[in-house]
């Protein structure tokens, strides 16, 4: 089984992209690759060249040169950003050759920043390695890499040639990254009303009805699952590529989220975990603001739960120094958060001017699981 759609921003070269989810897709990657490319530039990290690095380079038409970084969030920094632009020049790397990024969401987004970057723009192939990315990084052109302070801070919107999603590398995938892939998921399925398909996907429900083999990494479950969640980011992106509007339903979680990982010097958390905190607060948020009920509350609680998204703020960390990293965000703005928080079964909203008060108190539960109503 395999699972193809298109990405289509007007943009994009040409026009729209391949998206291609299935198994045993490294052989057909060459089949992907633009016609101009003489030279291809690989970069990755040293766990995924370890498995797949070899499996990669032996179906490729051309001469490659590779860029390996340390695995984790940390290496998502300039200082390797300027690494590997230097690098491409002394491979002689040109505007009509392609980088292929073979990784997570960390390969992806340093390596599409240096695809934007280098020399104005060249072609960038992701090759997703990971659930997270399966579903969501690789998808839709956000690139960009880390400062100290804050997340995602510089960086471009730069769609790829193609993004070839290859279910057998989730075989190697830890289950500390199978969860962190799950945190995108869930947020997907508590948005995908939102979503503005041309059809309807009840993906609540899938994830209620089918845990057991999601959590088993069964091949066929996990094609429908990534293919699911990137129609919806398919078709979000499509409607609003650089985040003008309705893309930023997508942040569900990520104020919270990307406060907690620059705080903690990306270490404490994976961007996945540090999302599920995030999608508990903006439930607790919500349902404090009288947006939703605590039925559907508790529903979503639950759910996070049972894939064992369970994570708190560490002890050290005040609401006021949460709140403070908060306001270094990109959607601050004259010192307001906006929030995304859901309003009905599988549908959010966007918030603007959140009070300070109420996000602290939110902050203070998601410290205190006990000061909460749900308490796993």
């Amino acid at each position: 089984m395999t699972c193809s759609l298109e990405v289509k921003i007007p943009e994009s070269p040409p026009h729209g992209y391949p998206l291609v989810i299935g198994e045993n897709l490294f052989p057909e990657i060459r089949n992907y690759l633009p016609q101009s490319s003489s030279r291809l530039f690989i970069i990755s990290d040293e766990n995924v060249a370890d498995l797949y690095l070899a499996d990669l380079t032996k179906n490729l038409p051309c001469p490659f040169t590779t860029f390996i970084i340390e695995a984790g969030e940390e290496s998502k920094n300039l200082d390797n950003f300027g690494k590997i632009c230097s690098a491409a020049v002394k491979a002689d790397l040109s505007r009509k050759d392609t980088i292929i990024a073979l990784g997570g969401g960390v390969i992806g987004d340093i390596a599409g920043f240096a695809a934007a970057s280098y020399q104005r723009g060249i072609n960038f192939i992701q090759i997703p390695t990971t659930l997270l990315a399966m579903v969501d990084s690789s998808i839709g052109g956000k690139v960009a890499v880390n400062l100290p302070d804050a997340k995602n801070m510089v960086g471009a919107f730069y769609q790829p040639h193609a993004v070839i999603a290859d279910v057998n590398t989730l075989r190697t995938l830890p289950d500390k990254e199978l969860k962190t892939g799950l945190a995108e998921v869930l947020k997907y399925a508590f948005l995908a009303k939102s979503c503005n398909t041309e059809t309807a996907i009840d993906l609540l429900t899938f994830l209620e009805s089918n845990q057991d083999k999601i959590l088993t990494k069964d091949s066929q479950t996990m094609i429908t699952l990534i293919n699911a969640c990137a129609v919806l980011k398919a078709a979000v992106v499509n409607q609003d590529e650089k985040e003008t509007g309705l893309r930023a339903i997508l942040n569900l979680g990520h104020t919270f989220a990307h406060a907690l990982e620059s705080l903690t010097g990306y270490r404490h958390y994976t961007h996945g975990e540090a999302v599920a905190i995030g999608i508990k607060g903006a439930f607790l948020l919500a349902a404090d603001k009288g947006l939703i009920s605590e039925e559907y509350k508790e529903k979503a609680l639950n759910l996070l739960s049972s894939y064992g998204l369970t994570y708190t703020i560490p002890d050290d960390l005040s609401p006021e120094e949460i709140y403070a990293a908060m306001l270094h965000d990109k959607k601050a703005s004259l010192g307001q958060l906006t929030f995304i928080l859901p309003t009905a079964m599988a549908e959010v909203g966007i918030f603007p001017s959140v009070l300070p008060k109420e996000i602290k108190e939110v902050i203070s539960k998601l410290k205190n699981p006990k000061n909460s109503s749900h308490n796993p």
